[in-house]
């Protein structure tokens, strides 16, 4: 599919699916990092004309992450006027729910915890407006190497680039203008104080992943197997002890 028709198709369906619930949606409600996924699917909701509701959720957040958020932030309302934009600093609530637990102090959990503080701010601010929570998560973390937080930004009510890889997303960044900083950075979770690019964590590159997951020949399947099989437990259904019959 040519990226202008990928847009539109993905623009539809988000207009068709909040049509379709029993009680249409007022507005999309999107947590905005500075990173290309998040940018795009912020746009692609703003293009449906529906009310757009933009967060940016800094904790401890590095200044050039940030920055980018903000400026996609200003982008955004310069070009629709569908878009509010709001930022929620969450420093202190993470530094009291840190304190709170410093019995169970765990460094991947609490980048986690970052995650799913920012997951529960967006559905208080959907509930308060009667919109929905929209994924920015693409079809190699989503579906391949499963490269999200369970119950963090994993937990959303439509996930409209779930089936785009990255470097389509990449290609609908650039089609759509989307500030050059934003497509050119490196992609990075932003869950850790140093900042770490998704590469490093992953072992692989989104481009490489890509390949893996398409060719089962490629030689970097195994390695993308590998951290496949460390993450079904989020894209599997949860697990329920099913009783048996009397």
């Amino acid at each position: 599919m040519q990226v202008d028709k990928r847009i539109d198709y993905i623009k539809n369906w988000i207009s068709e699916y909040c049509k379709s619930m029993p009680k249409e949606a007022d507005s999309l409600v999107v947590g905005i990092s500075g990173g290309i996924d998040s940018s795009v699917t912020s746009t692609l909701c703003a293009l449906t004309g529906k009310r757009t509701i933009v967060l940016s959720m800094p904790i401890r957040q590095i200044k050039e992450q940030h920055d980018l958020s903000i400026g996609h932030q200003k982008w955004l309302k310069k070009k629709f006027k569908n878009v509010d934009s709001y930022l929620i600093n969450l420093d202190l609530l993470f530094e009291t729910f840190k304190s709170s637990l410093s019995k169970f102090d765990n460094e991947h959990g609490m980048a986690n915890a970052r995650a799913r503080l920012r997951m529960t701010t967006l559905y208080q601010v959907a509930a308060a407006n009667n919109g929905i929570v929209v994924g920015t998560g693409n079809k190699v973390e989503d579906f391949g190497v499963g490269f999200y937080t369970k119950y963090g930004d994993g937990g959303v009510d439509i996930s409209p680039l779930a089936d785009c890889t990255k470097t389509q997303v990449w290609e609908m960044g650039e089609k759509l203008g989307i500030l050059e900083d934003i497509v050119k950075a490196d992609p990075t979770d932003g869950l850790w104080e140093d900042g770490r690019a998704d590469v490093s964590q992953l072992g692989m590159s989104y481009q490489d992943l890509e390949k893996a997951m398409i060719d089962s020949n490629n030689p970097g399947r195994k390695k993308y197997l590998e951290i496949r099989k460390k993450n079904l437990h989020k894209m599997n259904p949860i697990p329920v002890c099913k009783m048996k019959n009397d």
